[in-house]
């Protein structure tokens, strides 16, 4: 079956990202708890790219396929999971990559490296890690999962964090608190964009 990738983000508004998470049904996997407990021989690398046994899988489908089945643990330890096993998985940094966003009227829409989308909001909240001069912002996905936000989607934010907060040039050129004042909101939640 044909892997046909979702529209452009800029074409999509909430009521289309509605119906396009509407029609993709994920697996239950937080109702899965299999007995059997293995490890996957996979890693996701720090730039999104997955590997098996040593060698890249760079069938986008595939990737996407076994993306629905990730859930991390409280420790950070990231799964397969089916109703049959619990795979182990390395994740190096986030199992997934943020590689746009759009402002749709009060929401942050994000497209990840797996060509899903993802609202930021109170149940996906954004998250500054890192320090304020080598910020690492992330996005809750699901399951315990997280999204990193890269350099050009950053690049994104800061634009419409400035927007938002109507900043002074001076602020952001190294101004006392300046940074520390970039935020962006969606969905009624407000986030920083520099670790605090």
């Amino acid at each position: 079956m044909p892997y046909d990738p979702p529209p452009d983000l800029s074409t999509l508004g909430l009521a289309d990202i509605a119906r396009l998470a509407e029609a993709r049904k994920l697996p239950p996997v937080e109702l899965w708890h299999p007995e059997r407990v293995g490890n996957s021989a996979m890693v996701i690398k720090a730039d999104g790219r997955w590997f098996h046994e040593g060698g890249e899988i760079t069938r986008p489908a595939m990737v996407r396929a076994f993306s629905t089945l990730l859930r991390a643990d409280a420790d950070g330890q990231h799964w397969l999971v089916t109703p049959a096993e619990k795979l182990s998985i390395e994740v190096e940094d986030a199992a997934f990559q943020a590689v746009d966003v759009k402002q749709d009227g009060d929401a942050l829409i994000f497209r990840l490296n797996t060509d899903e989308f993802v609202i930021a909001g109170r149940d996906h909240p954004l998250i500054a890690r890192g320090s304020a001069d080598m910020p690492a912002i992330y996005l809750a996905v699901r399951h315990g999962t997280e999204a990193r936000i890269n350099h050009s989607t950053w690049g994104q934010l800061v634009e419409i964090a400035l927007a938002e907060n109507e900043l002074a040039e001076n602020e952001m050129a190294g101004g006392e608190g300046g940074e520390a004042s970039l935020a962006v909101s969606s969905h009624g939640a407000r986030f920083p964009l520099v670790p605090q």
